[in-house]
């Protein structure tokens, strides 16, 4: 347990570690290239060491040069086997990202992971790689996790996939699709949720050389018989790590920068900065730094498809504002880590706040907070969230606040930092 300690803190600037969605990326397509790499800058998460633990299984020479940078000897697109399940604990991009990678060998791969892994759904996916002849199972046939990917055909053709839930099952397509001889040509039954996570895709694969297309919201093509190129890389900032920080610039009303960072970045939850804005804050944006200082907040009523990371900390923030906010378009929360719609709510009324919550929505009325024990059901982003209101009272205490390494390892070290 970690008892936060309510102070006043000043204007000032953080620097939070690479992203997340890039790191995993960026990893995988370097582990398919042509020879070696370099990133920087390397998100050293839990999940991203899953990610590197699964891809060194496959047959890719990964090796810390130092800190934060990462060499990386590509399998030119032929993997090898490996001779025990690859564990990949609760890390949903890991498992859906490297399911269709898994497609690219010749043996089978069994992806398995901790209890919450295995209820969390893979069905459209694991059907979507059927549709190209790739052996593709759910050991206990629910369509979770643990999954077995036999390889072998290499052929590629057309996909139709529900990306409702997740756009990693798109992500993990367009990434293994240039690898085979025909491509993909994948048609979405809806636009997927999530989506400037595919931009991130598409525009990671093209640093290594690779090509693909949106042809529509729903029509992506792939072509065949590409190469990863190898080169060096450098991973930008985490900006749904980034948001913990410009929510405590709203809630605290002092300015908060995060540097290193620009607007025009891919990342979806760059968004964040114009939903405080829409709610009060100043925001103030830099060259190379992006600020956040709240004022009177006022409730808003937003649509988070887009940027569902960033729901829990929008909704402490919320739970601040003058009114009631309401956050849309948000169902896929309920197969995250944990509920998060759920955890959300019950954990902000713990706290004295009148929260409403829907299949896709919740409805978060600003009031006085009261002091609670928060649990996070390990989820990272629920003890990153909660930490925010401990610098306004006391008695906030976080449940298990190790699981922040999941995606911020040093996340208690800069919050603590924070004078």
């Amino acid at each position: 347990m970690k008892t936060i300690q309510k102070r006043q803190i000043n204007d000032q600037s953080v620097v939070v570690p690479g992203s997340k969605s890039i790191s995993h990326r960026m990893m995988i397509c370097a582990a398919l290239s042509d020879s070696e790499s370099k990133i920087s800058n390397l998100l050293l998460s839990e999940d991203v060491l899953l990610t590197i633990g699964a891809l060194k299984a496959m047959g890719a020479k990964i090796q810390k040069v130092h800190d934060h940078l990462y060499s990386v000897n590509g399998v030119g697109g032929y993997l090898t086997p490996s001779q025990t399940d690859i564990y990949l604990g609760n890390s949903g991009t890991s498992m859906r990202l490297l399911a269709g990678i898994a497609a690219l060998g010749k043996t089978p791969y069994t992806l398995t992971g901790d209890k919450r892994m295995c209820e969390r759904p893979m069905t459209e996916l694991l059907d979507a790689l059927g549709q190209i002849h790739i052996s593709a199972e759910s050991e206990k046939g629910t369509g979770t996790p643990p999954v077995t990917i036999q390889g072998g055909n290499r052929t590629g053709g057309a996909i139709r996939i529900d990306c409702s839930k997740s756009s990693q099952y798109l992500s993990s397509l367009l990434m293994m699709g240039p690898l085979l001889e025909k491509g993909l040509d994948i048609h979405l039954e809806s636009p997927p949720v999530s989506s400037p996570y595919i931009d991130l895709t598409l525009d990671i694969m093209k640093k290594f050389n690779v090509q693909a297309s949106r042809k529509s919201s729903t029509h992506f093509i792939v072509p065949g018989k590409q190469t990863y190129s190898s080169g060096q890389f450098t991973v930008e900032p985490d900006l749904s790590n980034a948001g913990y920080f410009w929510a405590i610039g709203a809630v605290t009303g002092k300015m908060i920068f995060v540097d290193n960072i620009n607007e025009k970045s891919l990342q979806g939850d760059i968004n964040q900065i114009y939903i405080l804005e829409k709610m009060g804050c100043d925001l103030v944006i830099e060259e190379n730094r992006i600020g956040i200082r709240g004022g009177s907040l006022n409730a808003v009523e937003v649509d988070m498809s887009d940027t569902p990371d960033a729901v829990p900390a929008i909704a402490v923030v919320a739970s601040f504002a003058k009114g009631t906010t309401r956050i849309n378009n948000i169902g896929h929360l309920r197969i995250k880590e944990c509920d998060r719609i759920d955890v959300v709510s019950t954990q902000l009324m713990k706290m004295g706040i009148q929260v409403v919550q829907g299949d896709d929505f919740m409805e978060i009325t600003g009031g006085v907070h009261k002091p609670a024990f928060i649990e996070t059901f390990n989820d990272h982003r629920i003890a990153m969230a909660f930490s925010i209101p401990g610098l306004m009272m006391d008695g906030i205490d976080i449940e298990n606040p190790a699981c922040v390494e999941k995606s911020f390892p040093n996340y208690w070290e800069i919050f603590d930092g924070l004078k």
